[in-house]
């Protein structure tokens, strides 16, 4: 078993019109790791994530999860073993219940319904939206229907969870109570997004990307307080770190 729970080696993608979207990518997960993928619209976020979960294959390079190497024959299983909470969680919620929503995948591993049951009830507490079981996921908040596609992927009890853009449309308490929340867990994670002040209180080490390629990797409070870096990257400094003289990394929120 590999000691690392994600490894990217020399990803190359190529759409079939043609537009290369990833370039010579490469880069490792660690256990208990988080890491924050950031870069401008168009700079291969949304492919890289697609790749890790088997959606698209690289044209060049290999990734691996958890030591299993991402082919189709691997799919059932590397799916297993990453839960991923999309942009948007309309695109996740579709049966008539938060309940029903969040044991679709269980009950798909064909568990039996007791587990089925007990594994909804865990997600939906860590979630914080256990009395919300038997509502329509229609009929929720913006923030309540992020913590239900949350608990749908944890009922799954992935190893890795990948987040794409989790705090868009947020009103800003719910963002405040998300960021609470995915503190609190301890799995490894993935997250793209724009929001780069919940980098700082989610992630320690950040991934830029632009063009397809990785411009830098490294402390998420070295290279978001880079001004060049981000410039040329067409990123801008987070608001919470911008004319601050002492860079003491404290973020408002």
């Amino acid at each position: 078993m590999s000691h690392y729970q994600i490894e990217a080696n020399n990803i190359t993608f190529i759409y079939p019109d043609g537009h290369q979207a990833l370039k010579d990518i490469s880069f490792t997960l660690s256990q208990r790791e988080s890491i924050g993928i950031i870069g401008a619209n168009g700079a291969g976020k949304s492919t890289l994530l697609l790749l890790l979960l088997g959606i698209l294959f690289p044209n060049e390079g290999t990734i691996s999860v958890g030591g299993l190497p991402v082919t189709k024959k691997t799919l059932p299983h590397i799916r297993e073993k990453i839960g991923l909470a999309f942009q948007n969680p309309d695109d996740q919620l579709f049966m008539t219940t938060v309940y029903d929503d969040v044991a679709f995948g269980p009950r798909n591993y064909k568990l039996n319904e007791d587990e089925v049951e007990k594994r909804v009830v865990q997600a939906l507490e860590i979630v914080g939206i256990l009395h919300l079981k038997t509502r329509a996921p229609y009929k929720l908040s913006g923030g309540e229907k992020r913590a239900a596609a949350i608990a749908s992927v944890l009922s799954m009890h992935p190893d890795i969870l990948i987040l794409d853009e989790p705090t868009n449309a947020l009103d800003p308490k719910s963002r405040r109570r998300l960021i609470n929340l995915l503190s609190t867990f301890n799995h490894p994670k993935i997250i793209a997004t724009h929001d780069l002040d919940m980098l700082f209180n989610l992630c320690e080490r950040t991934i830029i990307l632009k063009d397809g390629q990785i411009m830098a990797d490294g402390l998420t409070t070295d290279l978001l307080a880079d001004e060049t870096l981000m410039t040329l990257c067409n990123l801008e400094v987070p608001l919470s770190i911008q004319n601050c003289s002492t860079c003491t990394y404290k973020h408002m929120l």
